[in-house]
């Protein structure tokens, strides 16, 4: 038996923006009116969908699996009411990581506008996995790589690697007493390494503990780590990266933070080696949106793109 088809818009859009009264006003109608209408959906359901304290308000279990149920269906019955109207579809969202956003995607956007025009791109950031969910997001970079109807595509396998900037490169220089390119190259790769004479920067958000970024670099290296390292800790990696260009130490960032788009990069890259973190980014989709147009564009860009990253 269908439900009240009524109910599910105003369901979809009060979980969405969480908010009996933002539902309201992007609906058009009162706050009684969404009220009522979860109420007959309840009702109908026999389930609650939400847990309301004060003005806290949450999906149940129930809710969120009924809300994943469901969205797909509500965006491809409005998808197919446009196509009978004969209106483009040119708005998609992208999930994305912060850091892989502003250092990765945010500088090659205007060459997607350029090839799209008329593609509206709105940028979900996430300091985590994002939900994989239509509520979220259209398409998702994520290091998760499993959910049920899902389509995961590999885009770019993490490694970390010694930066400083052109000031700190210089202190280097001066304090290892080299000159050439080819001498500071010898020079950083000697063991012990002699990196843990200087200030390292060291980021919590890959690993959730401070050091193990450079605990695991020296352990690639078949190095313990040195106690009389000097650290400074920050809790993400764009905040290591920015200390970084400030002359703080040496930072380990990723491939898609030295952005090959800018001719002045402001950290440069230390001649010595970097290791693999063991995450793997994916461009995620749901299968069921595969062949829709605008899916279709952005997919096949980004992962032209990320070949710049291989």
């Amino acid at each position: 038996m269908l439900p009240p088809l009524k109910s599910l818009p105003v369901f979809e859009a009060v979980a969405r923006l969480n908010s009996f009264s933002l539902a309201a006003a992007e609906l058009n109608v009162s706050q009684s009116a969404v009220s009522h209408q979860i109420r007959i959906l309840e009702n109908h359901l026999g389930e609650t969908l939400f847990n309301r304290q004060g003005r806290n308000l949450e999906l149940t279990t129930e809710g969120k699996r009924y809300l994943d149920a469901i969205s797909n269906s509500l965006l491809q019955i409005a998808q197919a009411t446009n196509q009978i109207k004969g209106e483009q579809e040119t708005h998609i969202r992208l999930a994305v990581y912060s850091s892989f956003a502003v250092y990765w995607l945010i500088p090659r956007l205007p060459e997607l506008k350029r090839l799209y025009p008329n593609l509206e791109l709105s940028i979900e950031m996430s300091h985590g996995s994002p939900d994989l969910s239509d509520r979220t997001a259209d398409l998702f970079i994520t290091t998760e790589k499993e959910k049920r109807g899902f389509i995961f595509e590999s885009l770019y396998q993490e490694e970390l690697f010694p930066v400083c900037s052109q000031h700190y490169l210089e202190a280097i220089k001066n304090r290892l007493n080299v000159t050439s390119d080819k001498e500071l190259t010898d020079k950083l790769n000697e063991t012990p390494s002699p990196l843990a004479q200087f200030s390292l920067i060291t980021s919590y958000s890959i690993y959730d503990r401070h050091t193990e970024d450079w605990k695991r670099w020296f352990s690639n290296l078949k190095q313990p780590l040195p106690n009389t390292i000097q650290f400074h800790r920050f809790s993400h990696l764009m905040l290591a990266y920015e200390a970084a260009k400030h002359s703080l130490g040496i930072a380990l960032v990723n491939d898609y933070m030295m952005n090959e788009k800018n001719d002045e990069q402001a950290l440069i890259k230390l001649p010595c080696s970097g290791f693999e973190t063991g995450d793997n980014f994916y461009l995620a989709y749901k299968e069921s949106r595969k062949n829709e147009d605008i899916i279709r564009y952005l997919r096949k860009w980004l992962l032209e793109e990320a070949k710049t990253l291989a």
